[in-house]
């Protein structure tokens, strides 16, 4: 059975009000919840980016949903050692329901300490040492790690939750998912691709969790939804690597200049017609994904949970 879940996005909406969306997604029949992870929004229009770890915390006490960050990068920002703290505390005070979402990251988002940006085979690697640490750290033992890229000095966790949180990795690429299928509890991605998907399950991913996101706009008049994707989320539809390695917000604007509406008509569901929003997820669920979280843009998220509540979710199930 298809768990459908909730997208909350860090980048569009202040603490308060992803707070405010979860609570009216598990009113609304949604099972579980992802949050994003950035210290910039995508475009300066989308306009917020809280620290999530705070968040989750206020998620802990708000809802009673499962949670998973969507992604978090531990391995340019933050150190390792810090996620696995802020991960198994999350775990705590979610009482078991915290899963940990991984990724290689952005430039976006961990340029801003002034590290070199490495191309995408080291970030993998580092990212794989990263796990490792994490993995180590959670079972609350005392570690020393010199690594090829990260070091950790007789470090412990004392706050650990009975079960450490399953570690779940993104993948776009096969060479991501085939990391992911090597050495994550389960698979995170945006797109039904089967290629990225038979690479996690042929390198040992077969029968492990895989989750799924992506985004709609519902709204009264379809072509305003389409406007208010266009003025938010254009940055979605521009493929390739731009978004890895891209660094702030206006280069994402000015490289959104050549996304057209059409090309938002075509690409994610808008306005008041369920059937698009149900052949939109669809293929989700063909693909076989277990979760697929939905996130709504723009400034109705009210009449998003009700019409998903009776129009949508109903269709799916």
């Amino acid at each position: 059975m298809t768990t459908f879940g909730y997208f909350l996005s860090c980048e569009e909406h202040g603490p308060e009000e992803l707070i405010r969306q979860a609570r009216l997604a598990e009113q609304a029949g949604f099972e579980a919840l992802w949050i994003s992870d950035h210290f910039h929004p995508w475009l300066d229009e989308q306009g917020q980016s809280p620290f999530v770890w705070s968040v989750i915390g206020a998620l802990s006490q708000a809802v009673s949903l499962p949670i998973t960050t969507a992604v978090t990068c531990p391995t340019f920002r933050i150190h390792p050692a810090i996620v696995a703290q802020a991960a198994a505390t999350s775990q705590v005070m979610l009482n078991g329901r915290f899963r940990l979402g991984l990724g290689s990251g952005e430039a976006l988002n961990e340029h801003i300490t002034g590290a070199p940006w490495p191309p995408a085979a080291e970030r993998l690697e580092m990212l794989e040492e990263a796990v490792e640490i994490i993995r180590a750290l959670f079972g609350g033992r005392q570690i020393t790690h010199r690594g090829r890229h990260f070091r950790v000095d007789t470090a412990r966790l004392y706050t650990l939750p009975d079960a450490p949180p399953p570690i779940y990795m993104s993948g776009f690429g096969d060479r991501a998912a085939s990391l992911a299928g090597r050495i994550a509890d389960g698979f995170m991605t945006t797109m039904p691709d089967p290629g990225p998907i038979q690479s996690f399950r042929s390198a040992g991913g077969h029968g492990k969790p895989m989750q799924a996101g992506l985004k709609a706009c519902w709204g009264q008049d379809e072509g305003q939804a389409v406007k208010t994707v266009h003025r938010l989320w254009r940055n979605e539809q521009i493929e390739g690597e731009a978004a890895q390695i891209l660094q702030v917000p206006r280069h994402f604007d000015q490289l959104g200049q050549l996304v057209t509406e059409d090309m938002i008509r075509e690409n994610v569901p808008c306005g008041p017609d369920p059937e698009r929003h149900v052949a939109a997820i669809r293929p989700f669920v063909e693909a076989g994904f277990d979760e697929i979280y939905v996130n709504q843009i723009g400034p109705e998220p009210d009449g998003f949970f009700e019409f998903y509540r009776d129009q949508v979710l109903p269709r799916l199930r």
